[in-house]
């Protein structure tokens, strides 16, 4: 089994509920890399603001992040681009996923492509 993680919840808006979320999604993908499951973590719409959140020190989730830094594919680009959040995701060194070129962005992560490779998709 492989799994990939999508974090869409918004850091800016979300309240508990959004911390709540990520959270969970982190902790899935670190739940995942402890039983030796391959997993791939995304952060997709508003999801893509926590690229430059999590990723500072004294964050309530930069622990959890660091245990699962390795597993991060990125974040997606046309997202990042719409929502504000492409400096935050470069300055602190996540990959820009453009893999499904939608007109008029600069491209999403393939949930086509993830599930063709055998990926089952769980969504936060």
């Amino acid at each position: 089994m492989k799994a990939a993680i999508i974090i869409y919840s918004d850091p800016s808006h979300g309240g508990e509920e959004a911390l709540g979320r990520a959270f969970n999604g982190l902790a899935a993908a670190y739940d995942f890399k402890q039983q030796g499951t391959e997993v791939a973590i995304y952060f997709q719409g508003t999801g893509t603001r926590w690229a430059g959140e999590i990723s500072q020190q004294g964050h309530a989730l930069h622990a959890l992040y660091t245990a699962v830094s390795d597993s991060i594919a990125g974040v997606s680009c046309g997202c990042a681009d719409v929502f504000g959040a492409r400096a935050a995701a470069e300055n602190n060194g996540f990959a820009l996923v453009s893999d499904n070129r939608v007109p008029g962005t600069s491209g999403l992560p393939s949930i086509a492509q993830l599930s063709a490779q055998g990926y089952t998709i769980f969504n936060f």
